[in-house]
C-alpha cells in the first residue's frame, strides 16, 4: 500500500504496497534523512531485535516536514523488533519481501491485493507494520507509534504492538500511540492512558510551528505587517514582488510573490486557495512576525523557499534584481483565454435545465450545479472513471469501489455508482440569471453606462482613479432602479420554480472564475439570509455590481480579462438549513501526490467562516480507496465531531470522487474538485463544485 497515512510516495503511481505507514504531519513528499546514505549503509539493513538508541534512531531515519521517523515491523513469529533503514529501504514491502519473506519485492508485488489482505486485515497476521516518530515540543523529546490508517488491529494488537516496540525505544524518551483513524480512537476511549498512553493528530497539529501549505521558491521585497489596520494603510503600495507576513493574511490580497501567515489558518481559506492557484510560496510560520522584525529582514529583499520537508520557511537575504522587470514571473505575461460569452436575450431557467456547456451563457457555477442535477438525474457512465485508472501492480481500484458501494466485483459499478449518488447528495432548488440580464439592467442606466466607458479608459490607460471610478460604478449599480421587466421576470421565475421558500441565497456565477491559471475564489459577492422580493432584488444588483469591484478588476486586468468580455450571472437558492457544512477537495493538499486521501474543512457554524479563514474549521482526511478517516484538526472547537456526523463525512467523501471523474476535463480523471457544501436534516446538499486549482 503506498503510504496511505503519512502520504510520503513521490510518485503517486509508483507500484510500492506497503510503504511508509504512517506520520505526524500529514502531507509531503519522501526525502532521505539527515544523516548520508554512507553512515547509514555501515548500519547494514535493520536494527533488529536490539533497543534502538536515539543515535541509531537518527542514523536511520528519514526525515518528514521536520520529523525524523523510522519504520518498524514487528515479527510475532519471531518475536523480533525490525527498525528499518530509511536509506536502503524506503517502502516497508521491499524489506519484508527480501529479509523477511524470502521473496524480491516484484513477487510481493505481483500478489499485492493477497499481501495487503495479510498485513491489514487478517486477524492472525504474522505482521505489525508502523512508524515510530521523534517529536520536539520545546525541550521536551517524545516518540510516537503509528499504524496505517486502513489498518483493522484491534486493542489487543495495538496494545501488543505498542509493548512490544515500547521495549526497544531509548527508555529515557515517553512512547504515545497515535491513533491512525476513527476506529482506532474509539477503541482507545475505552482504555486507560496509563496503561497505553496516547496523542490525537489534532493535539500534534495545533502545536505544530511550520506547516507548508503551498511548496515553492520566490525572490521578493519582505513586507511585515502587526496588524490589519497596517495592511490596510499600505494596500496601496504592495508590488506584485512583495513577500507578505501578517499573522493571517486577508483574502482580499493582491496577487503577490509569496505569503507567510503567522498564526493558524487552513489550505482552504480563499487566499491559500488563490496562493495555490498562483503557485506561489504559501505557509504557516507561528510567530514569524517577531522573529524576523528581531532580524531586520522587514523592507528586505529575501529568498523565501517553502518546502513540504522542512522544519520552518526559509530566508535569506538578497540583493533585488538588477533588472526587476525581467524577473516578473509568468503569470504577468501569460494571458487567460475566455469562451466568448452570449449576451443575447436568454432566458432565465431552472437550474435543472442547465448543463456544464451552458457556462458561456449562465456562468460556470450555474452552469456546474446544473450539470450535477444532470447527473443525479440521468447517470453518468464517468463517474467510476477514477477507480479505473492503473495503479501499479494493480491493474485499477475497482474492487475497492466495489467493496464501499457493497456490491460484487462484477456489478455494474457505473449504476451502483449513479445509486449511492442519487441515496447521498441533493441540490438546493434554484433559478438561473443569464449574462442578457445583466446586460440588459447595465444599457437601461446612462450613468452606469457613462461610468464604465470612464473605467475603460482608465484601465486602459492605467491611470491611478481605477480604484475610485470602481466604487462610484458599484454605488449607481447598486443605487439604479431594476427596470420594471427585469424585476417582474425574476419575480415571476421565483414564484414559478420556488414557491414556499422563505430564505434564500444569492450566488454569483461568472465567466470570468473557476478558468486555468485564475481561480478568482472568493472575488465574487454572494449574499445568504435574504427573505423579501425587495431584498431578492437589491442583492441581485450587488452580486452583479460584484463584477465592478476594485479587487476583482484588477485581479482581471494582471491576467489580460478585459472588462468588455467580464459577465455575471446570478443563482437564486432555496437557503437550507444545516447542521454542518464546509469545502471538500478531492485532493489531498498538503501532498498532491497522494491519490488516497480527499481533505475536508467542517464548520458547525457556517461554511463562510471555513472560505473566509475567520475561524479554525474541523480537518479531516479520508481514504477514498481503503476507506477510513482520520481527524487533523478539531480547530477552534473543544471535542471532535460525533460519530454520526463523521458517517456522514465518509459518505460525502466518496461521492466527492465519483463526481471529479465526471467533472474531470481530461481522460487521466485526475483533476481535483472543491466542493461547497451543508448537510442537516435533510441530509447531504452540494452548494457549489468548481475545479480545484493546484
Amino acid at each position: 500500500m503506498d503510504s496511505p497515512t503519512a502520504q510520503m510516495n513521490t510518485n503517486a503511481s509508483e507500484k510500492k504496497p506497503i510503504s511508509c505507514v504512517g506520520s505526524n504531519v500529514s502531507g509531503s513528499t519522501s526525502v532521505t534523512g539527515s544523516a548520508t546514505d554512507t553512515v547509514k549503509s555501515q548500519l547494514g539493513n535493520a536494527i533488529i531485535g536490539e533497543v534502538l538508541s536515539l543515535t541509531a534512531f537518527q542514523q536511520l531515519a528519514g526525515h518528514l516536514a521536520g520529523y525524523s521517523f523510522v519504520k518498524v515491523t514487528s515479527d510475532r513469529d519471531t518475536s523480533l523488533i525490525h527498525f528499518l533503514n530509511d536509506a536502503i529501504y524506503k517502502f516497508h514491502s521491499d524489506y519484508i519481501a527480501e529479509n523477511i519473506l524470502g521473496m524480491t519485492s516484484m513477487e510481493l508485488d505481483a500478489q499485492i491485493d493477497k499481501y495487503n489482505e495479510m498485513f491489514y486485515f487478517d486477524n492472525n497476521r504474522r505482521l505489525f507494520l508502523g512508524i515510530v516518530a521523534l517529536h520536539v515540543r520545546d525541550d521536551r523529546k517524545f516518540f510516537t507509534l503509528e499504524t496505517v490508517e486502513v489498518d483493522n488491529m484491534n486493542l489487543k494488537m495495538l496494545q501488543a504492538f505498542y509493548n512490544m516496540v515500547r521495549e526497544k525505544l531509548d527508555p529515557s524518551l515517553p512512547l504515545f500511540l497515535k491513533p491512525a483513524n476513527h476506529m482506532q480512537e474509539a477503541m482507545l476511549a475505552e482504555l486507560d492512558p496509563l496503561v497505553m498512553p496516547r496523542i490525537y493528530s489534532h493535539e500534534l497539529s495545533a502545536s505544530a510551528r511550520f506547516i507548508s501549505l503551498n511548496p515553492g521558491r520566490a525572490i521578493g521585497r519582505l513586507r511585515i505587517f502587526d496588524r490589519e489596520e497596517d495592511y490596510r494603510r499600505a494596500y496601496n503600495s504592495i508590488e506584485w514582488f512583495d513577500i507578505i507576513v501578517m499573522n493571517r493574511v486577508p483574502d482580499d490580497i493582491p496577487r503577490v510573490s509569496g505569503v507567510i501567515n503567522a498564526q493558524y489558518t487552513t489550505p482552504l481559506s480563499h487566499t491559500n486557495v488563490l496562493a495555490s492557484g498562483w503557485q506561489i510560496p504559501n505557509c504557516i510560520q507561528i510567530d514569524a512576525i517577531k522573529g524576523l522584525r528581531n532580524a531586520g529582514l522587514d523592507g528586505r529583499w529575501v529568498e523565501c523557499v517553502v518546502a513540504t520537508d522542512a522544519s520552518e520557511v526559509r530566508l535569506t537575504e538578497t540583493t533585488q534584481p538588477a533588472d526587476l522587470a525581467a524577473s516578473r514571473p509568468p503569470w504577468t505575461t501569460v494571458r487567460i483565454l475566455l469562451e466568448e460569452p452570449e449576451t443575447a436575450l436568454t432566458p432565465i431557467v431552472n437550474l435543472n435545465k442547465l448543463r456544464m456547456s451552458d457556462r458561456y451563457k449562465f456562468g460556470t457555477k450555474a452552469a456546474n450545479l446544473g450539470e450535477l442535477q444532470y447527473v443525479l438525474r440521468e447517470g453518468s457512465e464517468r463517474l467510476s472513471a477514477f477507480y479505473r485508472i492503473p495503479r501499479p501492480p494493480r491493474p485499477n481500484l475497482l474492487h475497492h469501489l466495489a467493496h464501499f458501494l457493497g456490491v460484487p466485483e462484477g456489478a455494474d459499478l457505473s449504476e451502483a455508482s449513479n445509486e449511492f449518488l442519487r441515496r447521498v447528495i441533493q441540490v438546493p432548488r434554484g433559478i438561473a440569471i443569464p449574462f442578457s440580464i445583466q446586460q440588459e439592467f447595465l444599457e437601461s442606466s446612462p450613468k452606469i453606462q457613462q461610468g464604465i466607458g470612464k473605467l475603460k479608459m482608465a484601465l486602459e490607460l492605467q491611470a491611478r482613479e481605477i480604484d475610485a471610478l470602481c466604487v462610484t460604478l458599484q454605488q449607481l449599480i447598486r443605487a439604479a432602479r431594476m427596470p420594471d421587466r427585469i424585476r417582474n421576470y425574476i419575480d415571476s421565475e421565483i414564484a414559478k420554480n420556488l414557491a414556499g421558500v422563505s430564505c434564500f441565497v444569492i450566488r454569483s456565477s461568472s465567466n470570468a472564475e473557476d478558468l486555468n491559471n485564475f481561480s478568482a475564489a472568493g472575488i465574487y459577492e454572494s449574499i445568504n439570509h435574504v427573505a423579501t422580493a425587495e431584498n431578492i432584488f437589491a442583492s441581485v444588483k450587488k452580486v452583479w455590481a460584484s463584477l465592478i469591484s476594485a479587487r476583482s478588476t484588477r485581479l482581471r486586468q494582471e491576467v489580460g480579462i478585459s472588462l468588455d468580455d467580464s459577465y455575471m450571472g446570478v443563482v437564486i437558492q432555496e437557503e437550507v438549513k444545516s447542521e454542518m457544512g464546509g469545502v471538500l477537495v478531492t485532493t489531498n493538499p498538503m501532498n498532491r501526490d497522494d491519490f488516497r486521501n480527499v481533505y475536508l474543512n467542517v464548520s458547525t457554524k457556517s461554511v463562510n467562516q471555513v472560505v473566509e479563514g475567520t475561524e479554525l474549521p474541523f480537518q479531516y482526511l479520508y481514504n477514498t480507496v481503503e476507506g477510513g478517516g482520520r481527524t487533523l484538526s478539531i480547530g477552534s472547537s473543544e471535542k471532535d465531531l460525533r460519530d454520526d456526523q463523521k458517517i456522514i463525512l465518509r459518505d460525502l467523501t466518496f461521492a466527492g470522487r465519483l463526481l471529479q471523474s465526471h467533472f474531470s476535463p481530461d481522460y487521466t480523471f485526475s483533476a481535483p474538485v472543491d466542493i461547497e457544501w451543508i448537510a442537516g436534516p435533510g441530509g447531504i446538499y452540494i452548494l457549489q463544485l468548481r475545479p480545484y486549482t493546484q
